[in-house]
């Protein structure tokens, strides 16, 4: 039995590249984006009611992998990239069927004659993916806090986060400089280079986010790793 699934809507995100981009949903509160509903979706009549939730479910489809394959063991960034787990005991992208799960915060809808946009924040997608489905978030039964998962029980530490003279000077002329500064620190506060990566002060990692070409390294003390942002460029 095979089943065909159309695209409902597409995603308009800060983030331009899977590089970069936080590995699960509601870690970088300042990460905006919209999702363009799609004939014949776009009717206002399919969000009515929706204005009652703060928090949405997007089932979406990770079309950047579809011609990637998959495989039934795979290297979670969270374990460090050495150990394999089988891929339904993850979130891998690369999956059977290539859909991924996300939930996201509902910022406010926006209907114009036969347009329908949903502002949203909290996102962990790319700029571009197919959304399936969108379904409402439900507190007294989505949220279960007795559950758990044994390899990633609590949020990933947090790194310290801390701009260039040069980086500083570039943000500083940006109309939008506190809302760039904010998204820039939550997600590289994430650590998003590759986990078997050591730490190398020469090395220099680049990002795509919103319009800006993002720069940065990283150091290290006795006591702690620093991510230094070096340059911030329009894109």
């Amino acid at each position: 039995m095979k089943f065909e699934i159309t695209p409902i809507a597409y995603i308009q995100s800060c983030y331009k590249e899977k590089f970069a981009t936080p590995r699960q949903p509601g870690l970088v509160s300042a990460a905006k984006g919209q999702i363009q509903l799609i004939p014949p979706f776009n009717h206002p009549d399919t969000v009515e009611g929706l204005e009652s939730c703060s928090h949405l479910w997007l089932q979406f489809v990770f079309h950047q992998c579809l011609d990637q394959g998959w495989k039934n063991k795979v290297r979670p960034p969270r374990l460090g990239g050495n150990k394999k787990m089988g891929v339904f005991a993850t979130r891998a992208t690369h999956r059977p069927n290539a859909l991924g799960l996300s939930v996201v915060k509902l910022d406010s809808i926006q209907i114009e004659k036969q347009s329908v946009i949903l502002h949203v924040s909290g996102l962990d997608l790319i700029d571009g993916t197919p959304i399936v489905d969108i379904k409402p978030y439900i507190p007294y039964s989505d949220s279960l806090t007795h559950a758990r998962y044994d390899f990633a029980q609590l949020a990933p530490k947090e790194l310290s986060v801390i701009f260039s003279t040069p980086a500083q000077l570039a943000l500083n002329q940006q109309d939008n400089r506190e809302q760039l500064s904010t998204l820039i620190r939550q997600v590289l506060a994430q650590d998003p280079r590759p986990a078997f990566h050591e730490v190398d002060e020469a090395r220099i990692y680049g990002a795509k986010l919103d319009c800006f070409n993002v720069n940065w390294r990283y150091l290290k003390t006795d006591q702690e790793t620093t991510i230094e942002v070096v340059a911030i460029t329009l894109l």
